[in-house]
């Protein structure tokens, strides 16, 4: 539905941050509220590795944004319990590194966009602002109706509530679907959807990772490539994990303008869930071939300490820039 120019609350970026970290209580605080949310079990069985210090707090930063989940804000309405979610469309530059800088279009001021995480059934809310200058729009991967689709471009400057029921489970995404797609997506505008089953999978330190390209010069072609929105950053940040600890990632491909990327994990192999919409793996291997916004549940432990690389397995995408390492710290 359309509705005036912001006639709804109009808020602020830290504002925006706040709602995504779980309001007043901050990043910590968020991280605290979602593990409140899980079982006690869980909380028990996964030991989250402290990341390094310091490290700037904000989402935008590909340590903090891997394993920040944005559960909305919950409502009862009518009996149906309502999951809500407020995003804000902007114009903003990113900083790729130290010679390269790109303007985005990008949703809440960081790239990928928030990680949406709802369950089953749940009914989703989305108000949606515009405020980068043009018209954009949110498409969301799943079940919906017609009108709910996200083609339609919303306006610079209006908003647009997208509602609809979280379905099927698994691994999704939402992009702006305003024409040229290829462009809106390349320069940012896109994140993860995750739609949890009935029923929780197994306890596990669960984490994002989103292969991106960035045609920096506007020649159709990708110059740079990222995970997690930044060039190269895993590799002088790598990311830690518990030795032998179930790693479950959630994987999605939005690399525009390659065919194909692949996934390549280092000294291991994985488990692949097919979209996410499996609760059983349908096999196992250490590369995987995905293409644009194909995405899908990874799961592994590492039996020994150290560093191990990830990467596409196309030398020229890793060494662009889409390549990362695992830091396994030892089990005490």
């Amino acid at each position: 539905m359309f509705l005036d120019k912001f006639s709804l609350f109009r808020p602020n970026r830290r504002q925006f941050l706040q709602w995504s970290m779980g309001g007043a209580l901050g990043i910590g605080g968020s991280w605290l509220a979602w593990q409140g949310v899980q079982s006690h079990a869980s909380r028990s069985e996964v030991a989250i590795p402290p990341l390094p210090q310091p490290i700037s707090p904000e989402a935008t930063n590909p340590l903090i944004f891997l394993r920040h989940f944005d559960y909305g804000t919950v409502k009862e309405e009518n009996g149906q319990r309502i999951r809500e979610f407020r995003a804000e469309a902007r114009t903003s530059t990113l900083q790729l590194n130290t010679a390269v800088s790109q303007v985005t279009w990008n949703l809440n001021g960081q790239v990928p966009g928030p990680t949406l995480r709802a369950k089953e059934g749940d009914r989703i809310r989305v108000i949606f602002y515009n405020r980068a200058g043009h018209s954009h729009s949110l498409h969301f991967h799943g079940i919906h109706e017609a009108e709910m689709d996200g083609i339609k471009p919303v306006r610079n400057n209006s908003v647009f509530i997208y509602e609809f029921n979280a379905q099927p489970y698994g691994v999704h995404l939402y992009h702006c679907h305003i024409a040229p797609v290829t462009r809106h997506i390349s320069k940012g505008l896109y994140g993860m959807f995750i739609v949890d089953p009935p029923d929780p999978r197994p306890p596990a330190d669960e984490m994002v990772l989103i292969m991106g390209g960035y045609d920096t010069n506007e020649d159709h072609k990708n110059e740079l490539y990222a995970f997690n929105g930044l060039p190269s950053y895993y590799m002088s940040h790598p990311i830690p994990i518990q030795q032998e600890q179930l790693v479950r990632l959630y994987l999605l491909n939005m690399i525009e303008y390659d065919l194909a990327a692949t996934f390549h994990l280092h000294a291991n192999f994985f488990e692949v869930y097919p979209t996410g919409m499996t609760l059983n793996p349908s096999y196992k291997t250490d590369v995987i071939t995905m293409g644009t916004a194909e995405r899908h549940i990874l799961e592994f432990a590492y039996r020994h300490p150290g560093r191990y690389m990830f990467h596409p397995h196309q030398d020229a995408i890793a060494e662009a820039g889409c390549m990362g390492q695992f830091e396994v710290i030892e089990k005490s």
